[in-house]
C-alpha cells in the first residue's frame, strides 16, 4: 500500500511538491471549527441564562412582589373596584380584629362600596423595605388636588405554585368617627347616609355621639350635609394611613328655607297671642301689667315681628334672642278717684326658643319670653 502522504512534480518548474495530507491533514483541519462551535454555544448559553434571569427578576417585580402586590391594590380603588379591594387578603377584618388593632369593634362599613369612592390617579410604588419578613411598600398617588403618600405593611402567605404569594399584614382600612351637630344624614362623596341606618343604637342613636365610618386607605372623602334644615360646606379627610383612626366634627347652618319656616311660625304665634283679650296673654312672651281696672278688654296686635335667625344646640337649633314690638289699646280706669286712661302704646318684649328636629325630619318650635 501506498504511503498517506505522496509526491508530484510541478507542471511548471518540474520541482517536487510538497506532500499532500490524506487523511490525517482532514483531522486536523475540523478540530478549530468544532473548538469556536463549543465556545460561542458556552457563550450563548450564558447570555441565555442572563436573560432569563434577568426576565424573571422583570416578571417577579412587576407581578409577584409586595410592590406589585399593592399596586394591584391601588389600581382597584383607582378603577371603584371597592369589592374586589375588599377581597384582598388582608384588607377585610372582622369586630374581633378591628379591637385588636384598636379600632372601633362597631365601625360601619357603609363606605367600603364604588358609591362612596373618589378616584385615585398617578400612582407610583417609591420604595419597598424588608425587615423581620414584612415588607414595607411606600407608595405615592394623587388624590383630588393632593399628592400623598402611604406605606403598606405587607407579609408572604405561602405560595402559589412556585411563586409567592402576598396578604396585607396590617389592614389598610382606617376609620372615621364622625360627628354632626344640627342634622341626622349628610352624604359622603355624594353617597347619602342617615346616622340612624348605620349607628349600633340605629333609631335611639344620640345625636351627638361620633359614628364609626370604616373607609379605604388611601381614599379622599368628602362629607358635607344638604337637606331642608340645615347644611354645611364640604369637608374633605385624606385617608392616607392604614389602621388610623380619624376624628370629624361636623357643624351645620341652618338653611334660609329652615329659617323662613321658623319665622312664619314665630309669627303666626305671636298673631295667634294677640288675638287674646287680656292683659297678659297666656303662654306668650308679652304683656302689660297694670294695677287698676280695666274699662274694656283690651286690643293686642303685633306692630313688629322679631327678625327669626337660629343657632346651633348641640343636635338641634335654638332661636338668638331677638326683640320685637306689640301694641296695646285699652281704657284703664284709676281704683282712687276712678279716671280713665286711655293707653295706646307699643310694649317692646324680647324672644328666644328651642327647635327639636324630630326623627321624621320635622321640626318642634318653642317660642319664650326672653330676659
Amino acid at each position: 500500500m501506498e504511503d498517506a502522504t505522496s509526491e508530484r512534480t510541478d507542471a511548471v518548474t518540474g520541482v517536487p511538491s510538497a506532500p499532500v495530507p490524506v487523511r490525517g491533514g482532514r483531522r486536523r483541519a475540523r478540530q478549530r471549527p468544532l473548538a469556536f462551535d463549543l465556545t460561542a454555544l458556552a457563550v450563548v448559553g450564558v447570555l441565555l441564562v442572563g436573560a432569563l434571569a434577568a426576565t424573571g427578576a422583570v416578571l417577579y417585580q412587576q407581578l409577584y412582589s409586595p410592590a406589585a402586590f399593592v399596586g394591584r391594590y391601588l389600581d382597584m380603588l383607582a378603577q371603584g373596584r371597592a369589592a374586589d379591594a375588599l377581597e384582598v387578603p388582608g384588607v377585610r377584618v372582622d369586630a374581633a380584629q378591628l379591637e385588636e388593632a384598636g379600632l372601633p369593634a362597631d365601625a360601619a362599613d357603609a363606605l367600603l362600596r364604588r358609591d362612596a369612592l373618589a378616584p385615585l390617579g398617578e400612582i407610583e410604588i417609591v420604595s419597598t423595605t424588608e425587615k423581620d419578613g414584612i415588607a414595607s411598600v411606600t407608595a405615592e398617588y394623587d388624590a383630588g388636588p393632593h399628592r400623598a403618600r402611604s406605606t403598606f405593611a405587607v407579609e408572604q402567605a405561602g405560595m402559589n405554585g412556585v411563586v409567592p404569594a402576598w396578604r396585607f399584614a396590617t389592614t389598610p382600612l382606617a376609620v372615621i368617627d364622625l360627628t354632626v351637630r344640627g342634622a341626622m344624614q349628610f352624604s359622603v362623596n355624594g353617597f347619602g347616609i342617615d346616622k340612624r341606618q348605620v349607628h349600633p343604637a340605629g333609631t335611639e342613636a344620640d345625636p351627638l355621639e361620633p359614628v364609626s365610618l370604616l373607609v379605604f386607605s388611601p381614599g379622599l372623602y368628602s362629607i358635607a350635609v344638604d337637606t331642608a334644615l340645615s347644611a354645611s360646606p364640604g369637608v374633605a379627610v385624606l385617608s392616607d394611613k392604614p389602621r388610623a383612626e380619624i376624628p370629624v366634627d361636623l357643624q351645620t347652618e341652618a338653611t334660609d328655607t329652615f329659617v323662613d319656616v321658623v319665622q312664619e311660625k314665630v309669627d303666626a304665634f305671636l298673631d295667634e297671642c294677640a288675638t287674646q283679650r287680656v292683659l297678659q296673654p297666656t303662654g306668650c312672651p308679652f304683656g302689660f301689667p297694670v294695677r287698676n281696672r280695666i274699662v274694656d278688654e283690651p286690643t293686642w296686635s303685633i306692630a313688629e315681628q322679631p327678625v327669626v335667625s337660629l343657632e346651633p344646640d348641640g343636635a338641634d337649633w335654638r332661636i338668638r334672642r331677638t326683640q320685637a314690638v306689640a301694641h296695646i289699646v285699652v281704657d284703664i280706669q284709676s281704683i282712687y278717684d276712678g279716671s280713665i286712661r286711655h293707653v295706646d302704646e307699643d310694649v317692646p318684649f324680647f324672644i328666644d326658643g328651642d327647635i327639636v328636629v324630630l326623627p321624621d325630619g320635622t321640626a318642634s318650635i318653642t317660642v319664650s319670653a326672653a330676659d
